[in-house]
């Protein structure tokens, strides 16, 4: 597969003092395989902690790295703020650092390895699971993410999501970390990879493959940079025009592309009309304004043909913390003094939506909420048969930002089975197949262009679709089986140990 235009991702860093270990955060292209590698130090390290407590802190040191990496590039906006919430939800790798070093420091044995090649892992799931929450931030920059281009990978993800590509992937980096350091345990080790092997040879081979279905010609209008509103409304007219006589049957607009409530500006809603007549196709645009039937500003999916306004629109559920609205405001209200907080809420949609035009029936997905797989899993599960997302990344236009977020396009669309459209007003747009391949040529950040590209469809139903997140249930319930055979070893430690005491203090003494 070919790579995203300038998509140089691999990013390192190396927190300091105790949890000094290099994380990878996204690789390139060529170099996707240093993530089952790359987590290897960091066990090391935490397996040779003096005590468990300094493996704990260890673990909060790199897990606030590995949260700098991934977002960075929210440095420009959050300034020093970024740091701190790093260290916040760098805590969530503290109970992980604690686990490595109980299962794999000394000299494990073969139950010991087995139990961390399926522990260590869970715990990882069970972070990204805690700071998926969309108040925390949502899920973006999972570790499985990594393997959007590898094929096999996506293979794996239509069974169980991006969460079984981040079990595979740490529980490749702890059997790695046990062959190293482990001579006992070295063949449990290599049965463990073996096993990763197998497994993934497996699901290549039996897993159920969307059956192609025809194909969709979807244009994406990427507007680029502009200076106003009324500016960004003319030039994605003239972008639009374009496609008069190439017979599209899906025009999408990116995210914000119109900033203007069309039941106040009927004029505009003319001129989007028009525009559907001329080139013979609806017109899925984004508008970001404030709407005349409800107070407040929305941001919203709206569907256009030769008729006008039709009526569908989707209106954005999950919002993006500070950048769309500021969590209790009345308490954090004063980030919007140091940063690009946003000055006034954005409302939230209540219900996701599939809308139908000429026989096609898409899912729209509005920027952010592309990082959650519920989200298009349940699009797919209501009848979706394209996922179309529409986003602006003109605020980190020139930091890796626009590149990652095309990327999760490639994921959501082999979890589903489902084609995926990722429409940007800046950044990178692209098509993925319901395979997770590519589907014709992406745009660059610098791109004001329009892309009609033929979609492949497909039918079927994916295994993910199916048992939705049961590689993050399984972790969970493997998590919660273990705390009650410690604490049970612990409660028969205490009793063998009372008892002993007794026995001892009991004997009579002889002079």
């Amino acid at each position: 597969m070919r790579p995203l235009p300038d998509s140089r991702w691999a990013r390192w860093v190396l927190p300091v003092p105790a949890g000094a270990v290099p994380v990878l955060a996204f690789p390139a292209p060529s170099l996707w395989w240093l993530a089952y590698v790359a987590l290897v130090p960091w066990l090391l390290l935490l397996r040779a902690a003096p005590t468990p407590r300094a493996a704990a802190l260890s673990g909060w040191l790199g897990g606030t790295g590995f949260m700098l990496a991934m977002h960075h590039w929210l440095m420009p906006n959050l300034h020093v703020f970024i740091v701190v919430l790093a260290a916040l939800l760098g805590l969530l790798w503290l109970p992980w650092g604690w686990l490595v070093h109980r299962l794999l420091a000394g000299t494990p044995g073969a139950g010991r390895l087995w139990a961390a090649v399926l522990l260590v892992p869970s715990c990882w799931l069970l972070a990204e699971l805690v700071r998926s929450w969309e108040y925390l931030g949502g899920p973006w920059g999972l570790l499985g993410a990594s393997q959007w281009q590898v094929a096999p990978a996506l293979r794996l993800a239509s069974v169980g999501g991006v969460w079984l590509l981040s079990f595979l992937v740490v529980a490749v980096n702890t059997a790695l970390a046990a062959l190293l350091t482990t001579p006992h345990a070295r063949r449990g080790a290599l049965v463990a990879l073996l096993g990763a092997a197998v497994l993934t040879g497996a699901v290549w081979t039996w897993a159920p493959r969307p059956q192609p279905d025809g194909s969709a010609r979807i244009a994406v209008v990427q507007i680029g940079e502009t200076g106003s509103r009324k500016e960004r409304f003319e030039r994605g007219e003239e972008l639009t025009r374009r496609l008069a006589g190439r017979e599209p049957d899906l025009i999408v607009w990116g995210e914000s592309s119109v900033g203007y409530d069309l039941r106040s500006h009927p004029s505009l809603e003319r001129r989007l009309t028009a525009l559907s007549r001329l080139t013979g196709a609806p017109l899925l645009v984004n508008v970001d304004s404030r709407r005349s039937d409800r107070p407040g500003i929305f941001k919203s999916s709206v569907l256009v043909d030769d008729n006008g306004v039709t009526g569908q629109r989707y209106d954005k559920m999950r919002l993006v913390p500070f950048g769309e609205y500021i969590p209790a405001r009345s308490l954090l209200g004063w980030a919007t003094s140091v940063g690009r907080a946003a000055g006034e809420d954005r409302q939230r949609g209540q219900r996701p939506v599939v809308m139908r035009a000429d026989g096609l029936r898409f899912g729209p997905l509005i920027c952010f909420e592309t990082a959650f797989p519920d989200m298009s899993r349940h699009l797919t599960d209501m009848g979706a048969r394209v996922l179309v997302a529409q986003s602006s990344t003109s605020t980190f236009q020139h930091s890796w930002a626009p590149q990652q977020h095309a990327s999760l396009a490639a994921l959501r669309a082999a979890e589903t089975g489902r084609p995926m459209v990722h429409a940007t007003l800046t950044g990178v747009s692209a098509s993925f197949g319901p395979e997770g391949e590519r589907a014709g040529q992406p745009l660059g950040t610098d791109a004001s262009a329009v892309r009609l590209t033929k979609v492949p469809l497909a039918t079927g139903t994916t295994l993910y679709v199916w048992f939705g997140d049961w590689p993050l249930l399984a972790a969970v319930a493997a998590l919660v089986v273990y705390a009650a055979l410690e604490g049970s070893r612990t409660v028969r430690g205490r009793r063998h140990a009372e008892r002993v005491s007794t026995v001892s203090v009991s004997v009579p003494v002889h002079r």
